[in-house]
């Protein structure tokens, strides 16, 4: 049996999470999803390696969360630079919310990634611009036969002096693409990513309700790039997958695991990510497949507040036949 090896970057920032029901909640978030969902469904057949930077006074409390998952290696948690990511969360309602960043991890390079050269996929999940750099991307291409797997989340999100965190359009994406092997985001980093050369002064305008009118270009543009699938989430509406097949685009909308109540959305996108990478190890090109365990670590995701959420492979694999009709 092919034992795999996981590679998950991004930052572990210290979450300050404000409910949209008023319940406040402290812990450490981003990759930890990634790393702990994929760990559940490997079980004993593969190693998850988180590699991120952290507060030299986070380090311990991070290494508790993942101590309990024997496949995941804590080589890679590093507190060198003594920076971590600092974030306070504060919800709307149940998906929207206000951001600040008062603390910045120090970017993951190609030098931190020695030794995991071999990863079977790279799982990169930034917050924020500057975490996971285009020059890292290129190092792993330059040096590895592994997936990478990108979350767009990074590159269309920035940090003001004052911690506000905003997003922003992702005006290199064209330099990042050939780089990217599966692009991963939601429907309003999609629209961060699909932008006009050239606009009037009153078309500067927030996003609001956001359509799914522009998903065909946009994929269409990615797919001619380089990127092999983009997948857009959709809320309740699942994912939208698109590939090419015989040299066309082909897209897929794969409806979402369905859940009786939500009790917290943080980390959802990070979940999504873990399981595209499960899927994409045993599959690498069934894009379809992979979208289906991504909904379903999403959707175990909302189910608590704990990292108890997350199922193993077998418990996933119902949630997926009961969602599907089939695994």
């Amino acid at each position: 049996m092919k034992s795999y090896k996981a590679a998950v970057l991004g930052p572990i920032p210290r979450d300050h999470i404000t409910t949209h029901k008023g319940e406040v909640i402290e812990k450490y978030g981003c990759a930890t999803h990634t790393a702990i969902g994929l760990s559940r469904l490997l079980g004993d057949r593969g190693t998850v390696f988180p590699v991120s930077h952290v507060r030299k006074k986070d380090r311990p409390g991070v290494l508790e969360v993942v101590a309990p998952y024997s496949n995941i290696s804590q080589d890679y948690i590093t507190d060198d630079a003594d920076q971590g990511d600092i974030i306070q969360l504060t919800f709307v309602d149940q998906n929207n919310r206000l951001e600040k960043q008062t603390g910045f991890m120090n970017p993951i390079l190609g030098e931190d990634l020695k030794g995991l050269m071999d990863a079977d996929v790279f799982v990169c999940v930034p917050i924020t611009d500057y975490e996971v750099p285009l020059e890292t991307l290129k190092y792993i291409k330059a040096n590895s036969q592994g997936l990478i797997i990108f979350d767009a989340h990074g590159p269309t999100n920035t940090a003001t002096i004052l911690g506000d965190r905003l997003i922003r359009f992702w005006i290199d994406r064209d330099l990042w693409l050939p780089y990217i092997d599966v692009l991963k985001m939601n429907l309003e980093e999609s629209r961060c990513c699909w932008f006009e050369k050239e606009y009037e002064l009153e078309q500067l305008q927030p996003f609001h309700d956001v359509s799914t009118d522009h998903l065909d270009d946009l994929a269409a543009h990615v797919l001619d790039r380089g990127v092999k699938a983009l997948i857009v989430t959709l809320d309740a509406g699942g994912s939208a997958v698109y590939f090419k097949k015989g040299g066309e685009v082909q897209k897929e909308i794969v409806p979402s695991v369905p859940v009786a109540d939500v009790v917290d959305t943080t980390g959802c996108g990070d979940s999504f990510a873990g399981g595209l990478g499960y899927g994409l190890l045993e599959d690498p090109d069934d894009y379809v497949r992979a979208a289906r365990f991504a909904n379903a670590l999403g959707a175990q995701r909302t189910q608590g507040r704990t990292f108890d959420v997350f199922k193993s492979l077998e418990e996933t694999r119902e949630m997926i036949r009961a969602a599907y009709g089939s695994d």
